[in-house]
Parts: C-alpha cells; sequence; structure tokens
C-alpha cells in the first residue's frame, strides 16, 4: 500500500503511480477528476495501473470512461457502502460489463443480505422499484457510541440498516442508487435525483465538477441549484448551461439558480459537504424565511 501524501494531493498521487509502479487505485469521484484534470497529467507514466476502486459519492459515466482510457484501468469497481456498514455493501465482480459498471454499484458483497423497502410502509418491494436500500449481515456496526437514540433509527429491531438512500435492485441482481432520500428535489410534485442531472452536466466539455442541491421555493416547493466549477480557462454563462440542457433533461430538472465556483466544500477524504452548499445558497438568497413556509 503506497501512501504517497498525509492529505490527498493529486499531483502526490500522480508521482506515486509512476515512481512505484503502482497497480491499483482507490478514491472517490473528486480525486479521481482531480488528477485526470491536473495540470501535468499527461507527463506521468500511469500505464502501470490496471484497476481502480471508486465510492463515496455518485460517479459519472464520463469519469468512469476516462479512468478505462486515459489512467489504463480496465477494471473499475464502484463499491456502495456506509461507514456503518465497514464499509462496504456492495460492489461489482470481475466480469461485469460496461453497461453494469455505469448503471448500477454492483450486487450485493457475500455474507451480506439486501433489500429494498417501501418508505412509507416499510414493506419489501420486488425487483425494479424504487425504495430505501437496507443492508443487514456481519459487517453492520453495533450502534452508534453512546446514542442509543440515533441507533435505533438507523437499525431496526431485525438488525437491518436503513441507509437513507434511494435504489432499484434490477432483475440481474445489480443495485441502482438514485441519491440520498433527503437529497431528492420535489419540484411542483416532481422527483427530481441531483445525481442524475449531476451527471448530464459532467458530460459538458467544460465543466469540470458540479452539484446540485435544492432551495426552498415559495411556487414550487423547491427549485433546483447548480454550483459549478469549470475545467482551467474555460468561461461558461448561465444561460449555456441552459442551452445545454434544453431538449436533453426535462425542464423541471434544468437549474434555477446556478453559480460557478472555484471550489466545493468538502470533507477531509474529499467527499462534497451539499448541506453546505445549500446553506450557503440559502443565506446568499435570503431564502431563510421561506423554509417555514414551504416545509
Amino acid at each position: 500500500m503506497i501512501l504517497p501524501s498525509r492529505f490527498f494531493d493529486a499531483g502526490a498521487a500522480l508521482e506515486a503511480i509512476q515512481e512505484e509502479k503502482a497497480t491499483v487505485i482507490g478514491g472517490v469521484p473528486t480525486m479521481f477528476i482531480a488528477q485526470l484534470q491536473h495540470p501535468e497529467f499527461a507527463r506521468f507514466d500511469v500505464s502501470s495501473l490496471r484497476a481502480a476502486l471508486i465510492g463515496g459519492a455518485p460517479c459519472p459515466v464520463d469519469l468512469l470512461k476516462r479512468m478505462n482510457s486515459d489512467m489504463h484501468c480496465d477494471e473499475v469497481c464502484v463499491v456502495y457502502g456506509q461507514t456503518e456498514a465497514s464499509p462496504v455493501i456492495t460492489m461489482h465482480s470481475a466480469g461485469d460489463t460496461l453497461e453494469q459498471r455505469t448503471s448500477t454499484v454492483g450486487k450485493t458483497c457475500p455474507n451480506a443480505e439486501v433489500k429494498i423497502i417501501d418508505m412509507v410502509t416499510g414493506a419489501t418491494l420486488p425487483r425494479g422499484e424504487l425504495g430505501e436500500l437496507c443492508a443487514r449481515g456481519y459487517m453492520l456496526m453495533t450502534g452508534y457510541d453512546q446514542e442509543p437514540e440515533a441507533t435505533a433509527c438507523a437499525l431496526d429491531a431485525d438488525g437491518w440498516l436503513h441507509t437513507g438512500d434511494l435504489a432499484v435492485m434490477r432483475e440481474d441482481g445489480h443495485v441502482h442508487i438514485r441519491g440520498r432520500a433527503k437529497e431528492m428535489i420535489i419540484r411542483g410534485g416532481e422527483n427530481i435525483y441531483p445525481a442524475e442531472i449531476e451527471g448530464f452536466l459532467f458530460t459538458h466539455p467544460k465543466i469540470a465538477e458540479v452539484a446540485i442541491v435544492g432551495l426552498p421555493d415559495l411556487k414550487f416547493g423547491e427549485s433546483v441549484a447548480a454550483w459549478i466549477r469549470l475545467r482551467a480557462g474555460e468561461q461558461m454563462t448561465a444561460e449555456e448551461v441552459r442551452e445545454y440542457c434544453q431538449g436533453k433533461i426535462a425542464h423541471f430538472k434544468i437549474p434555477s439558480h446556478i453559480r460557478f465556483v472555484d471550489s466545493f466544500p468538502m470533507t477531509v477524504t474529499g467527499k462534497l459537504q451539499k448541506f453546505a452548499i445549500r446553506q450557503a445558497e440559502i443565506d446568499d438568497q435570503g431564502l431563510s424565511a421561506h423554509t417555514v413556509a414551504t416545509a
């Protein structure tokens, strides 16, 4: 195992791959994006790589394809889980197709159980229907330290972990994650999943990263907001973003609020803090008073 720096640094990671002839690399999507967009990426020899593990956040299809082609990772394994599950619940296997790798987070890990339940009734749903993903098995935590109420919310009496993630189990057993239940945007009665819009906007050649959040809205209940970081040297307007969306995604999914930023609020492990983005927009737009009215 190679640990090139105390905290993640794209340049240090690329240097380590080249010097140590690394074969497998792991990280969250923002880490791979940072490496692929490093200004000196082309000078590093990363041809020793053969596989990658990626998880922690939705992974855009275009990113997976670039990991295949530009980073020589013929096998890209998307893993899904939570810290409470030590932390992997599902993952891909060798031989999974490109479609399975780009559309799902793989199958349930050995010696673990997964079910999709109705968010209201708690009933187990058949394959193909959207609901909350629950997991059970040896890998689950006993509970949160000295927080019995939080533990009771996460783990039910039958030992199932309620992940809070919306998912569909396909007929082939692969799981498709739609996003966090609490991050789902309901605009005028329409359910909107941020990961879908993020994956679409990531295909624009000028866009490096994008985060979608829902904001309080007196008319529609919620509106769609986008934070966008452009590739180095690129310029773009909000109208260009909307024009790119026209006719390609449903009109109600097109962001109403668009902000171009240089960086996103992140955890030390590189995970996006969407709650911070949402709060920043609420504060900036003076929407706090609307929150009660639309709750």
